[in-house]
């Protein structure tokens, strides 16, 4: 019996790269190897040169995309990817059309966002999305964290001080984190994770969803079930019914949200002036869900009640990155690098290796799958 063959677009990095490729062949799948994002690819041909096929194009270029994807009239059943590739109408026709000896049946994400995806666009062309919710929740949950710590304290404006021989003092000492609160808008997975830690530092943790009860158990409603479940946390954030009243009543607010139409733009002007003098954002979610000339506009306002932001996610990322933001000193921005810690990278690998698997063998049952 012929194989299904899966294409890995960017695999995980490093180490993680040999059980990854381990975990699919152990599934019975032939793998094709995009070495564009493999820090080694002459280890990599060395190490895997017989087992795996290798092609080597830039994904986020699609059209060599889908020309790798369907080279040769072959096709691939699976396509997998972690960096959030573009997978829109072009892509998903092209890979699926007829006369393909192994049309595109399954996307697997490793990872919980599947906004790259056109959803609906799958659905018609009959491909499956998966994803691995969950993955990497304390990961992220920790980056928030160490992003409210640096604001808090103004770690980044010492360390350059230092580093220019300035032995700078506090102009005015900073809050404990027991005396501030801290509002989490998507109480999900990791925004309960976050919630967990900030209350065991002493922080007020209330929550906003957008949907009703979703901030006592683990299966929160702002992202996909997940295939093993997840624990509560220890000391659930007290319930906020209103958006509005969150933000006014919050010193950090932190966002957990999938990018969706509905989310798309949900914290603007108007929100952002809801917030307390002296207020910190947070964003580790999605770029688009946050107005970015917003909130550089603010950030820019010595009289805005806005007085720091951090940012890893952005509208336009990778070879497109280009933000409002730049440049800003109360800014503090990251590549998107919140949820890419060894433990998570590897749990997103493997699970979305395993859920690759089952569905190209007509095994659905407990995978998470995501429509539009």
């Amino acid at each position: 019996m012929e194989r299904s063959r899966v294409l890995l677009v960017d695999a995980a990095p490093g180490a993680l790269l040999g059980r990854e490729l381990e975990r699919l062949l152990g599934h019975g799948l032939a793998v094709t190897l995009n070495l564009r994002r493999v820090a080694d690819g002459a280890g990599a041909r060395a190490d895997w040169g017989g087992r795996v096929d290798f092609t080597d194009f830039d994904p986020f270029d699609e059209a060599a995309l889908l020309a790798e994807t369907v080279r040769d009239g072959l096709g691939h059943h699976a396509v997998k990817s972690r960096a959030g590739v573009p997978l829109r109408a072009a892509f998903l026709a092209g890979a699926t059309r007829p006369g393909l000896a192994h049309p595109l049946r399954v996307i697997g994400r490793a990872g919980a966002g599947t906004d790259h995806v056109e959803l609906a666009a799958a659905a018609r062309h009959g491909v499956t999305v998966t994803h691995t919710p969950g993955s990497n929740a304390d990961a992220v949950a920790e980056f928030a964290l160490a992003q409210l710590l640096a604001l808090t304290r103004g770690l980044r404006s010492y360390d350059e001080a230092a580093h220019r021989g300035e032995w700078r003092a506090a102009t005015a000492p900073p809050e404990e984190l027991s005396e501030l609160t801290l509002g989490i808008v998507g109480p999900g997975r990791i925004g309960l994770a976050l919630a967990g830690r900030a209350s065991a530092l002493g922080m007020e943790v209330q929550a906003f969803s957008r949907r009703p009860a979703t901030t006592s158990g683990p299966s929160a409603p702002d992202l996909a079930p997940a295939s093993t479940p997840q624990p509560a946390p220890a000391s659930a954030p007290r319930p906020n019914r209103s958006l509005p009243d969150l933000l006014a009543t919050s010193d950090v607010v932190s966002l957990h949200l999938p990018l969706t139409p509905e989310t798309r733009g949900l914290i603007g002007r108007a929100e952002l002036a809801l917030m307390r003098p002296g207020a910190i954002l947070l964003n580790t979610a999605r770029g688009g869900i946050v107005d970015e000339q917003a909130l550089a506009d603010a950030l820019r306002d010595p009289a805005h009640p806005l007085a720091a932001a951090a940012v890893d996610t952005f509208e336009h990322e990778h070879a497109a990155f280009a933000s409002p933001l730049f440049g800003l000193p109360n800014a503090l921005l990251t590549p998107h690098v919140a949820g890419m810690t060894r433990t998570a990278m590897a749990t997103a690998a493997l699970r979305c290796a395993d859920h690759i698997a089952a569905l190209l063998a007509w095994r659905p049952e407990g995978i998470p799958v995501v429509t539009a």
